[in-house]
């Protein structure tokens, strides 16, 4: 009797440990995270894989510590998903959709440090969700970028909060894990430094574990810092191209109104996070997480940044803001209280859907819902069509004599053209893509150089330039008509003979930038 009795409480306590471990409010946050992550694994194969996917795809396949366009953390997590899940559209960009998943998360958590509850929790993660829909949509640094702003808001907000100097060690890896993704964290840490020299946290430069923290960001940087000196840094020259060109093209303008894109309806929210750190009550010691805002902010709009460089700041600003409405709420009356919280929801939750709607491919292609999307998201058209044009390629080699077929190369303009080529081209028999554009330059044009050239996406004076003889063999198109950058920009696909200067010579300035 008294082991039965015995036994009782304690089966009771191991059900009621086991319910709070999948209800509690770190459970919560993680079914949010999962459903999001659900949602890019059920929308995202609708299409076919973006220009900038299939670059990454390519670069996968030649593993390095550096790439033209970018640190090697996206091209090694295509890598692995490659090795996991093959050339499947949904497994490419899995990891993708998992690093926005756990910025997700970290965003309830910042609320959760700051003392929110679990309504404060959930709506600083579900204000995070709109962006996390588009950045893991595509695999792209976007995401890894993001992330690595958020984890150094969350590492930063522990250091404030605990006056635990240990924690530059979290912040130097989150910072190091970012200058592996995209050289853009920088803009971060200028913003960290000024709120820790402009406030009295300016007493943490001084522990030795800052120092840690700066050696460990260099030492995970280290190697592909190493791999920019061997290649003369040549990111610079990457960047200088590319930055002209989106100022040239309108790219970067209206930075300060595309905030209010970024952050839809969870404007308020970010408002009133930056209000709250800026005044938190007790004491002023979040207040460098106002610089790590504002100075990242001031810096693009002085550089001519595009808007959503910013977006990794918004999730700390979230979670402050959802604190601050929370405490608010408390002393209202229960109506009015109930109230305001639903108008939150149907906002947050509007906001998820116009994302989802907007960003994802989920518009049947060519409805008046595309339409709208695809004028909205130029990204979602240049998913459509790349098997077409590699099927076209394939019939113009096809049509090739047998000796032209032995000495055959395809020259593509852009990494959309070379990674489509090299991804699908295998299964018809085809060489892989030589092009001029970033890191495909310097994978050369073979041994022996080609004499026959199938070129696509460069002009007919390009051609006539270089060439003694060119012929259009064909156009690009894809099924559905849509007009996309292949389609409406350079449409003909030339057969090529007899290039007018040496291979060496013409490789050699065949390089630029896209």
């Amino acid at each position: 009797m008294s082991a039965a009795h015995s036994g009782t409480p304690r089966a009771s306590t191991l059900q009621g440990t086991t319910r709070s471990i999948w209800s509690n409010d770190f459970a919560i946050l993680a079914y949010v995270g999962l459903g999001t992550v659900l949602v890019h694994l059920l929308a995202g194969g609708r299409y076919g894989f973006h220009r900038d996917e299939l670059a990454t795809l390519d670069d996968a396949r030649h593993l390095a510590w550096g790439y033209v366009a970018y640190p090697p953390v996206t091209p090694f997590f295509a890598r692995v998903s490659l090795e996991l899940f093959g050339t499947s559209l949904l497994g490419f960009r899995f990891f993708a959709a998992v690093a926005e998943a756990v910025a997700v998360v970290l965003t309830g958590l910042m609320a959760r440090r700051l003392g929110g509850g679990r309504w404060a929790q959930l709506v600083a993660a579900m204000a995070a969700v709109p962006f996390c829909l588009a950045g893991g949509s595509l695999m792209q640094y976007v995401s890894f970028d993001y992330l690595a702003w958020v984890f150094t808001a969350y590492f930063t907000l522990c250091l404030l909060q605990s006056a635990n100097s240990r924690w530059w060690v979290a912040i130097g890896s989150a910072i190091g894990f970012g200058m592996l993704s995209k050289y853009a964290i920088p803009f971060l840490v200028a913003g960290l430094l000024a709120g820790m020299l402009l406030t009295p946290a300016r007493r943490y430069l001084a522990s030795k574990w800052m120092w840690w923290g700066a050696a460990v960001a260099v030492a995970i940087f280290l190697p592909n810092l190493i791999w920019q000196a061997q290649h003369h840094f040549i990111y610079l020259d990457f960047i200088g191209h590319i930055h002209a060109r989106d100022v040239a093209q309108g790219r970067a303008d209206g930075f300060l109104s595309g905030q209010l894109t970024l952050t839809l309806l969870a404007f308020p929210i970010a408002i009133a996070g930056l209000l709250y750190y800026w005044v938190s009550p007790g004491d002023k010691r979040y207040r460098p997480l106002v610089w790590m805002y504002m100075v990242p902010l001031l810096l693009f709009v002085i550089a001519k940044g595009r808007d959503y460089y910013l977006a990794g700041a918004y999730p700390m600003l979230y979670a402050a803001g959802a604190v601050q409405f929370e405490s608010w709420f408390r002393s209202r009356t229960r109506r009015a209280a109930a109230f305001w919280r639903s108008l939150f929801w149907v906002a947050l939750v509007a906001d998820a859907g116009i994302a989802g709607a907007l960003m994802l491919p989920l518009a049947p292609i060519n409805s008046s819902w595309f339409h709208v999307s695809n004028q909205i998201n130029g990204d979602l058209r240049e998913e459509i069509g790349w098997p077409e044009l590699v099927q076209t390629v394939v019939r113009i080699r096809d049509g090739l004599s047998v000796e032209d077929r032995a000495h055959v190369a395809i020259l593509a303009a852009n990494y959309g053209e070379a990674g489509a080529i090299d991804l699908y081209g295998p299964a018809y028999g085809l060489p892989h893509a030589i092009s001029g554009v970033n890191s495909f330059w310097e994978r050369g044009y073979g041994d022996p150089a080609p004499t026959v050239l199938i070129v696509i996406g460069l002009s007919r004076a390009f051609v006539t330039r270089n060439f003694e003889a060119c012929e259009v063999a064909a156009r690009t198109w894809n099924q559905f008509g849509v007009a996309n950058e292949e389609t409406a920009h350079h449409p003909e696909i030339f057969v090529c003979r007899g290039l007018r200067q040496s291979w060496p010579e013409f490789w050699k300035q065949f390089r630029y930038y896209g």
